[in-house]
């Protein structure tokens, strides 16, 4: 099986488990661990903050986060296609008591209008606020794509003179990095808190990194504990962030530039790809222009051995490539899945 399911799909590389075996260890609730002071260190100077608090699971990081930056009946701010909106299985009203004001965007991003219209202040000074301000960097559900710097810059500035905390959830914000030839912090130092995914496309086993200012990691301490999210000996899986810091960022462009060639690939041979979306690791596929269900197409190319998955949208399945994908099996799903989905090229 050609697995394009997701870059969550990856697994320690040799390097990686050489680099997991031989970590040093300790008491991590403690703070006592080396392994993962050392890349709580590595990360927040990554991230452009003061410090940062390594994690099992960046929804966990993201909740953390979110809670932080509000108090109970407040107003959270976000893409309606947003991973805290859609897929963190109603985590801003079950941990943080938030209520969700969905902004519509594009390709996952919107203006400052858009964020105006979402945070104006009721008539009623007993009303709820909008406290917290999320984006998404790569957006996962309109296919992996950036937010470029200066809409990041604008949107964040807006947000702090209306008095709201700003949270990025960076699960693939490495990707965003690579892709836009930009800085990790750059990006991460105009907001107060940054979470990083380990176990996408950069092959850890698990984990992520929550960053910010060294008072408000402090004040997250005691939430990992309250989560149920502190460990013991955690160096064991910290080093494999440590290392993929050191070796897997870099070659996210390989992952992108496979992305692009399957992309292209499918587009000649007749799947409905949109070029211009494929910006980072995702390639989407809108399978309803082939007159096929998403269950079915994605049933098909599994009989084929191409593994997609599918996305919030009803008729579109996606491709994500990661370092477990090799060029040979990008030539393999470029030739089997038009096939399988009965694409024909117009003459």
């Amino acid at each position: 099986m050609i697995d394009l399911r997701s870059d969550t799909a990856t697994r320690p590389t040799e390097g990686m488990r050489a680099a997991i075996a031989a970590a040093a260890v300790g008491d991590e609730q403690r703070r006592e661990d080396p392994s993962v002071n050392a890349l709580q260190e590595r990360a927040a100077e990554l991230l452009g903050q003061e410090a940062a608090l390594f994690l099992p699971t960046a929804t966990l990081a993201n909740q953390i986060a979110l809670k932080l930056h509000s108090r109970p009946g407040d107003v959270l701010v976000a893409e309606r296609h947003a991973h805290v909106v859609i897929y963190e299985y109603g985590g801003p009203a079950a941990h943080a008591g938030l209520m969700v004001e969905a902004i519509t965007g594009r390709h996952g991003r919107f203006g400052v209008d858009a964020l105006a219209a979402a945070v104006e202040p009721s008539t009623k000074s007993a009303d709820q606020r909008a406290s917290v301000l999320a984006l998404e960097n790569t957006h996962n559900s309109s296919g992996g794509r950036c937010w470029p710097l200066e809409e990041i810059e604008a949107v964040t500035a807006a947000a702090r003179e209306w008095g709201l905390r700003a949270h990025l959830d960076g699960a693939r914000l490495l990707n965003a990095a690579v892709a836009t030839r930009t800085a990790p912090s750059a990006i991460g130092r105009h907001f107060d808190t940054v979470t990083l995914c380990l176990s996408k496309g950069l092959g850890c086993p698990l984990g992520a990194l929550l960053a910010g200012s060294a008072e408000t990691i402090e004040r997250a301490w005691r939430e990992k504990h309250l989560f149920g999210g502190a460990m013991r000996q955690a160096g064991i899986v910290a080093a494999a962030g440590v290392y993929a810091l050191d070796h897997h960022v870099d070659r996210l462009s390989d992952d992108h530039a496979r992305a692009r060639r399957l992309a292209e690939g499918w587009h000649a041979a007749g799947l409905p790809v949109d070029l211009d979306q494929v910006e980072t690791n995702f390639v989407q596929l809108g399978v309803g222009a082939l007159g096929l269900g998403r269950d079915e197409a994605l049933a098909r190319l599994r009989e084929a051995g191409v593994g997609l998955s599918s996305t919030i949208h009803p008729s579109v399945i996606r491709a994500v490539t990661h370092l477990d994908v090799d060029d040979d099996a990008i030539d393999r799903a470029i030739a089997l899945a038009p096939e399988a989905l009965g694409a024909r090229v117009a003459v």
